[in-house]
This record gives structure tokens, C-alpha cells and sequence, in this order.
């Protein structure tokens, strides 16, 4: 398939676009909104120039935020347009960069030639970044087209994927022979990245920007002090956290047989999706714990044996309310999520078995002993209860976890150094 073929089966496929949107406002009505945006119609006013960001959704945008706010403070002169395709990514955005002027946001829109060709007459930029995977044939061609350089910043590749994309090579090859820049978290990717076409100066490899988080000291103090006013100080409290459906059933079973050994644990549970809080809410009430929604601001009390973290931009904080951490998209086969955000607050980090769009982190984690997998709802219980009894055991996991944060910190200035290149003077 080559890109023509793309962009023909793309326009026939458009009516199929419109149902998913459909059914996912079923679900989640904000993607009934800003339609309009999807295809370059109604974007708000920007200011020509400057750099663009695409973050797909949440995860990208929050692993994007501090190479965005380093760039902000680097070309001071230039505006940020940050992107993305999915409404809660576009909660995380607007919240998390609410205070700064420079930043403009609008959804990305379909890979469409004349839907590409018309954002980027409106934005202008001087460079183009692309958080992770999300590659657009179109959207890179038109930059190519214009001369500007696009960098795929953090990049990961599976080898699934690569077999993906090598089936067609006629569409993949030339599109990543237009880019300027991938940056790469490991040398095995940078080697499938060549393999499938791009060229070699362009390959990097930098690192994951996940390692160089960095933990705001006064969302501790926060922290400690709410748990303080839920007189929660003694209480063995742990969290599940971006969980999906079906997980969160077995969550609750884990709880509950955690529960006879310890009557007063609390459990801290974060769906992954704001559309399912409802649903996760009536099924703690279902299976009859007593439940506490965060965003009612009720307080957590003696008698509250689940919060619900039904608030978005808030999971770091919620972590830092738990003693030991579950990682969701792990006990389902969706391929887990960000294991360093826990492991950064100094938190044992526990999860399923699928992590395959996190294999090299995991590994890191799990060869340095800071890493539990669990497979059911028995071993996650048992797990959470080993690391309540046994508190040195929890600690000697949190410090290693924090041993590979430091030992791996520094991706975040060889990208900068490396889209610094793509710059003009």
C-alpha cells in the first residue's frame, strides 16, 4: 500500500470514523464536541510559528509535559501548539499547562491531506514533534512538503509493531525517510526503526523521558497531611491504579480478601477512563464496600474501605496517599502502564502480567527487585499483604525503584539537545 491508496481507503473509510464517534459519545459525550476540529474546520486562533507538540492521549501528554515546559523555558520567543486526538487527553493538556499563555491546543486532525495541508497553514510551525508512535503519513508529507523538520520524540517500536509496519513497507518507508529526527528509547528499536526505512543520522537513541519525572516536594506534604486528616496515618492504604474493565473486579476481590487480615486496609481505586467512573463506583457498591468518591470531596473516614479516584490530573497525588501501588492494564491484556510514576514517589510497584508496552522498563525494575508481577486476584492480594507485613521488604523495593529512576535520568537533555539541532539559529 502506498500513501495515494492510504488516503483513498482513509476518505472511504469516513463514514465508519463517524460511528466510532458516535459510539464512543455514547460512552463519553465530549467526543460529540469540537468535531469540527477533526477535519481543520473551527481550530481557535493561533499564533503562527513556533514549535508542535502531538500527544495522542493522557499517557503521552503527561510523559510529554516536562520536554514541553523545557522548551517553553528554552526559545522564550516561541509558542507551543500541543495536539492530540482524544477529549481526556484534552483535559490533561489545558490542566496541566492552564497558566502558561504560550500554549495552544486544539485536537489533531485526521490524517487527511486537505485536513493536514490546512492545520499546518494555520499553525506554522518551525518544527513538528511527535510523542512515542503516532505516525501520520499525510500530517508528515505535508511538513516535508513546507520544509518542516519532524522529530518522533521518545520513540518506541515493539516488534509486533515493526512486523506491522514492514507489511507496508511502500507506505512506511517513505514516510520515515521524511523525518528529520526519531529519538529512540533503546538501541533495539533504534535497529528496527533502520530497518523499516528510516535513515540512519536521523536514528538516536536517547533514552526513555519517563526516568527524568521529577516529584514536586510539596505533593508529599499534601499527601501526608490529607491521610493525617482521614486519621488514615496507621492505616495500611494501597492503591490500583489506571485500571480497565475487568480489572477491576479482580481489584476488588484482592481487597476484600486483604480485608480479613487486615479489616482496616483502604483502597485507593483509579480507573483508567473517566467515562467508566460511574460504572466502577455502582460496583464497589454492588459488591458492598463502603465507597467514597474523591471528586464529592467527602472525607475518607474509619468506616470508608474504598476511595474512588474519579478526578482527573490528580494520580500523582492519589499515589502518594498509598503505601504500595498496582498498576493497571496489566492483569488484562492492554500492556500496562507508566510503572515510573509510583517508583518515583518511592512506592514497591506491583502488577499483571501484561507490560508489553513497557518491556524494557519492567525489566529494569523487575531485575533490580523493585518490580512484583502478580496473575489473579489471590496473588495480588497475598502480594499487597506480604509488603504491609513485612515493611522492609516494601522498603528495599521502593529505594530500588528509585535506583533506576536516577540510574537512567538524562533522556530528557539529549532530546532537547537533539530537537535543538532541528532548529534554526
Amino acid at each position: 500500500m502506498n500513501r495515494t491508496l492510504y488516503t483513498l481507503l482513509f476518505h472511504l473509510g469516513l463514514p465508519l470514523v463517524a460511528i466510532r464517534l458516535w459510539l464512543r459519545a455514547r460512552k463519553a459525550p465530549a467526543y460529540a464536541k469540537r468535531i469540527g476540529e477533526r477535519f481543520a474546520l473551527n481550530l481557535p486562533v493561533m499564533q503562527p510559528g513556533g514549535i508542535w507538540v502531538h500527544a495522542v492521549s493522557v499517557g503521552e501528554s503527561i510523559a510529554a509535559a516536562p520536554m514541553i515546559r523545557a522548551l517553553l523555558k528554552r526559545y522564550p520567543q516561541l509558542p507551543i501548539t500541543v495536539t492530540c486526538m482524544t477529549p481526556t487527553g484534552s483535559e490533561r493538556i489545558r490542566a496541566l499547562f492552564a497558566d502558561e499563555p504560550r500554549i495552544q491546543h486544539c485536537y489533531l486532525p485526521y490524517d487527511l491531506p486537505w485536513a493536514a495541508a490546512r492545520f499546518l497553514d494555520r499553525v506554522q510551525p518551525i518544527l513538528a514533534v511527535i510523542m512515542e508512535t503516532e505516525l501520520w503519513p499525510n500530517h508528515i508529507h505535508q511538513c516535508a512538503k513546507r520544509g518542516i523538520p519532524v522529530a518522533l520524540a521518545n520513540a518506541r517500536l515493539s516488534a509486533r509493531s515493526a512486523k506491522g509496519y514492514a507489511r507496508f513497507a511502500k507506505l512506511t518507508r517513505p514516510m520515515l525517510e521524511e523525518m528529520s529526527l526519531i529519538a529512540v528509547q533503546t538501541e533495539a528499536e533504534a535497529q528496527r526503526f533502520r530497518e523499516l526505512g528510516a535513515r540512519l543520522e536521523c536514528v538516536e537513541v536517547t533514552g526513555s523521558i519517563k526516568f527524568d519525572l521529577s516529584i514536586d516536594p510539596q505533593l508529599v506534604v499534601k499527601a501526608r497531611a490529607l491521610r493525617e486528616h482521614w486519621q488514615a496515618q496507621a492505616r495500611p492504604v494501597w492503591i490500583a491504579a489506571s485500571t480497565h474493565e475487568g480489572e477491576d473486579s479482580i481489584v476488588l476481590a484482592a481487597h476484600r480478601q486483604l480485608r480479613v487480615s487486615y479489616p482496616d486496609a483502604l483502597l485507593i481505586l483509579v480507573p483508567r477512563h473517566p467515562e467508566r467512573f460511574n460504572a466502577v463506583f455502582e460496583l464497589c457498591q454492588r459488591e458492598g464496600f463502603a465507597t467514597v468518591r474523591r471528586s464529592s470531596g467527602d472525607a475518607v473516614t474509619p468506616l470508608t474501605q474504598v476511595m474512588l479516584g474519579d478526578t482527573m490530573g490528580e494520580l500523582l497525588f492519589l499515589y502518594a496517599l498509598a503505601d504500595s501501588a498496582f498498576v493497571g492494564g496489566s492483569l488484562v491484556p492492554n500492556g500496562g502502564h507508566n510503572l515510573l510514576e509510583p517508583a518515583a514517589l518511592g512506592l514497591p510497584v506491583l502488577s499483571g502480567p501484561h507490560l508489553f508496552n513497557f518491556l524494557d522498563i519492567a525489566a529494569l525494575l523487575r531485575d533490580a527487585g523493585a518490580l512484583l508481577e502478580v496473575e489473579d486476584a489471590q496473588g495480588l492480594a497475598l502480594a499487597v499483604q506480604r509488603l504491609f507485613e513485612l515493611p522492609q521488604d516494601a522498603h528495599r523495593m521502593a529505594e530500588a525503584g528509585l535506583k533506576v529512576m536516577q540510574a537512567n535520568q538524562g533522556a530528557l537533555q539529549r532530546l532537547l539537545n537533539a530537537l535543538g539541532r532541528l532548529l534554526p539559529p
